[in-house]
């Protein structure tokens, strides 16, 4: 296959990384895209590092088998912990979603004083502190952790009285510090832009690192000479390591289109 129409694989722990895929379809449509959701052994956040690194490594090999040209970490766990020592070992492009959105966050702040909101693996792993404050040291970063916001946007409740009050408990405290700029430093929360923005209100930014991650793909495929160049239907493929039905069910209100060409694997062993 010319090196151009290889497709793009896409990683996640489970459905979450759903919402940047839907970013890289709508930046790059032509391009083919491989998803695989290890949902078996979902969530990564309450794993250790190493066993974090290990089913890394496992979802990368399957999806380099497939003959990817690039491969992009939809997980911030997994981006925190893994991305470094699986860029060294490919011969492929490999990109996280945590660098796309501090580089935004970054560009996007007027007092210097970013939140990151995310699930408390990531908000504990400083990820997006350090990425933060690699570029600019001078700025503020407070976290975060909003556990509940995962579970409620998996039983598609994005909207409403009760998601909004839960979202003001949350975000009062960090609204209070004074930041012009969040981070949704999870790959769920996309899903409660629209709330989370009410809460904040007008003068404060939403970073999207779903979105960012999207356009750092269109980059490295221009600057590498890898995009490819036929037009027409191109590939889309996913894999799950666990429970496709719920995959389906879950995952096309995240994906925003219908779900097909899903297939059961086994990792590891």
């Amino acid at each position: 296959m010319n090196n151009r129409d290889r497709p793009i694989g896409v990683f996640d722990s489970g459905i979450g990384g759903l919402t940047v895929l839907k970013e890289i379809i709508k930046e790059l449509p032509d391009e083919g895209t491989i998803y695989l959701g290890d949902t078996a052994r979902v969530p990564y956040g309450i794993r250790s590092p190493e066993t974090v690194m290990r089913y890394s490594f496992e979802n990368t090999k399957f999806l380099f088998s497939k003959d990817i040209k690039l491969l992009v970490i939809a997980c911030n766990t997994a981006s925190s912990i893994s991305l470094n020592a699986i860029k060294n070992s490919m011969s492929i492009p490999v990109i996280g979603v945590i660098e796309p959105g501090a580089k935004a966050a970054v560009k996007a702040t007027r007092n210097k004083r970013i939140g990151v909101i995310g699930t408390e693996a990531t908000v504990k792993s400083n990820s997006y502190t350090k990425a933060i404050k690699t570029i600019d040291k001078s700025i503020e970063v407070f976290g975060l952790s909003c556990p509940l916001f995962v579970p409620l946007v998996e039983e598609g409740w994005t909207g409403g009285n009760i998601v909004a009050l839960i979202a003001k408990q949350y975000l009062g405290g960090i609204k209070d510090k004074g930041v012009d700029t969040i981070v949704l430093g999870c790959t769920h929360y996309p899903l409660l832009k629209k709330v989370l923005a009410a809460v904040m209100g007008e003068g404060v930014g939403l970073i999207d690192s779903a979105v960012e991650t999207s356009y750092e793909v269109k980059t490295i495929l221009e600057v590498t000479g890898l995009n490819r160049e036929q037009k027409g239907v191109p590939l889309r493929e996913f894999y799950v390591t666990d429970s496709p039905e719920r995959f389906l069910k879950v995952g096309e209100n995240f994906l925003g289109q219908k779900i097909e060409n899903i297939e059961k694997i086994e990792l590891g062993g």
